[in-house]
């Protein structure tokens, strides 16, 4: 009679609640890790493209470093390179202005010659691919002393030299969300102006009489609150476009129950149109209690409006068109209104 085949080992799967745990707490270690800290928005473009060049083989530059070589080959079509230096720090791209060769001595006026250079600068910071970067314009100056009535010390001379950089950029459609004016006076020199018999240093004074641009990508906050700005100016542009020309500033607005009118529900739409037809309805009702209380007063109390208006988007539905353009016209006329006179 033949031996009984030998028992097969049960598989002993009790390792599993232990790894399945492991795995658990590293997330949420993980989690943490992300929450307590500050989000490196270079860090990440360059961890994205490695991971790019080592799954797909493909050598994919960051935006970051896009916008370092674009700005370096401007700098080059220039031929500026002598008075213009191009780096990166750990945030983003530098760009060295020398004092020397766009502002006159103790001036915070461009030098005509200047002018086409920043110009072109402005062209490749207004880029859409770029738009998301900030620009921190900082003035520095050399130690030595200056007591003008314009400029009393270095702290007015560099602040505006930055201040004038800023505004030449703003003139040349970069937004002015993004840009930022600090002046340093000569706090932060690059080298020493004097040397060790405490006697100035010319060459490392006009070294350290700079402007510095400061080129980060926005955290993801600053992005946010910079789209929702460019969508207003964008909504305000397309408000007073539709908008017709009154014959009179006293023509008086309909009553505010003409302009969001509530109308019967039709009996041939389905269930979802009814509840998008109940939140319509209820929306306006809202908008005429607050209207007759005095709302909106100011942009930021329309601006919640138009939030509420804008989650109703996604069920935009022919049949209810005309019911979310009374409400769109409401919004933009509000709008107009309120740009138009002071904010009280």
């Amino acid at each position: 009679m033949p031996p009984p085949p030998p028992e097969e080992p049960e598989n002993d799967e009790s390792w599993m609640a232990t790894f399945a745990d492991t795995v658990t707490l590293l997330m949420a270690f993980f989690v943490m890790l992300l929450t307590f800290t500050e989000f490196d928005m270079p860090a990440y473009e360059e961890m994205t493209s490695a991971i790019s060049t080592a799954v797909g083989g493909s050598d994919k530059q960051s935006t970051t470093q896009s916008l370092k070589i674009d700005v370096e080959d401007k700098v080059y079509e220039m031929q500026a390179d002598q008075v213009i230096s191009v780096g990166s720090d750990e945030k983003g791209v530098t760009i060295e202005l020398q004092s020397n060769a766009f502002f006159q001595p103790g001036s915070a006026d461009i030098l005509p010659a200047a002018i086409p250079v920043l110009q072109k600068l402005a062209e490749t910071l207004s880029s859409p691919n770029y738009e998301l970067y900030n620009v921190v314009v900082e003035g520095h100056t050399d130690d030595g002393k200056i007591n003008t009535p314009r400029f009393p010390s270095n702290w007015e001379l560099s602040s505006a030299r930055a201040a004038t950089v800023v505004r030449m950029f703003e003139t040349n459609n970069v937004a002015r969300e993004r840009l930022r004016a600090t002046g340093y006076a000569d706090t932060r020199p690059k080298v020493p102006n004097l040397d060790l018999e405490g006697k100035p240093i010319p060459e490392n004074r006009a070294t350290n009489r700079r402007v510095v641009l400061r080129l980060h990508p926005m955290s993801l906050d600053e992005r946010d609150a910079y789209v929702r700005a460019q969508e207003f100016k964008r909504r305000l542009a397309e408000a007073k476009a539709i908008q017709p020309a009154q014959t009179s500033q006293s023509a008086a607005m309909p009553a505010i129950e003409i302009r969001l009118p509530i109308q019967p529900t039709p009996s041939a739409l389905d269930s979802k149109q009814q509840d998008t037809k109940a939140l319509i309805d209820n929306l306006k009702r809202e908008f005429v209690t607050q209207f007759k209380a005095g709302e909106p007063k100011n942009i930021n109390v329309l601006e919640e409006w138009q939030l509420k208006f804008d989650n109703l988007a996604s069920r935009r539905d022919k049949t209810l068109e005309a019911d979310f353009q009374q409400i769109e016209t409401f919004l933009n006329e509000e709008r107009i209104r309120l740009t138009a006179k002071p904010a009280s």
